[in-house]
């Protein structure tokens, strides 16, 4: 039985370096480089997907003088799997010994990001094959982010179940079983349907946006924007400077659906 009471905190980044964006999911690359030594320095230790779940384990018979679980540990994800991340995040993580769960869009694996809204002034490259398989032997880990970067939420169960599929195959066949293990939902979007529809896809966790509810295939991350910018991602305090992060952090989550209507509008006037 799993349960949330003993979920490690998870912090979500999009973009770290490159050009500037008119949205708010880029971090400079001296801010993601200072907050990740800070936390090393510190004694936060990343976790792995499994490592991860088995924290999410609710412990049988434990004595009641246990001693509480290690909290200087997360889970450190990436949305998108931009190709910036080879050359500004993850030689920075391998310095200081920390790992990462990147989630890829599958169908732009290699292409660009014109599933998005144009934020940039040139379309952003997404990672190829060949460097996830390098930094997958380097010990970093990947997962879905669906086939084509679709609201889940507002599709149908057809159109859903071939976004999950279609990703999850995907990554098993080029990367190997473990890759499909675990989904992040494009827009943090998701419901009881999808939930559902990704369990039955063979996905084993699911991670939503600020308001996941704790199963494992609804589990919340806290997102670092662009505002985020102290030694300590907003995500990892329990201050409150960390509860006002929280709730910036899920009132620009639902901003995102705007992204999501104007790609439809701009896909209407294409036909």
């Amino acid at each position: 039985m799993m349960g949330s009471a003993s979920a490690p905190p998870v912090l979500c980044y999009h973009r770290i370096g490159g050009p500037l964006e008119l949205g708010v999911t880029r971090l400079a690359r001296r801010v993601f480089e200072r907050q990740m030594r800070t936390l090393a320095l510190s004694g936060w230790r990343t976790l792995t997907l499994q490592q991860f779940a088995e924290r999410l384990k609710a412990p049988a018979g434990a004595p009641d003088d246990a001693p509480p679980p290690d909290r200087r540990e997360f889970l450190l994800t990436f949305d998108d799997g931009y190709a910036s991340l080879a050359d500004h995040a993850y030689p920075v993580l391998a310095r200081v010994g920390f790992t990462a769960v990147t989630f890829l869009v599958t169908d732009h694996v290699g292409g660009t990001n014109t599933w998005d809204a144009r934020y940039t002034w040139r379309r952003l490259q997404h990672l190829r094959w060949s460097e996830v398989e390098r930094w997958l032997a380097c010990g970093f880990e990947f997962g879905s982010h669906t086939a084509t970067h679709g609201r889940l939420t507002w599709l149908d169960d057809g159109r859903a179940e071939e976004e999950l599929s279609r990703s999850r195959d995907t990554l098993v066949r080029r990367l190997g079983q473990a890759a499909g293990r675990a989904l992040a939902y494009p827009f943090g979007a998701w419901n009881d349907r999808i939930v559902r529809l990704a369990g039955a896809a063979g996905y084993q966790l699911g991670f939503g946006g600020v308001a996941g509810d704790g199963p494992p295939l609804a589990l919340p991350r806290v997102p670092v924007y662009l505002w985020d910018r102290g030694s300590v991602p907003l995500g990892l305090r329990q201050d409150a400077w960390g509860a006002a992060g929280r709730v910036a952090a899920r009132v620009a989550n639902r901003c995102a659906v705007a992204t999501t209507v104007m790609l439809r509008v701009m896909g209407g006037r294409r036909r």
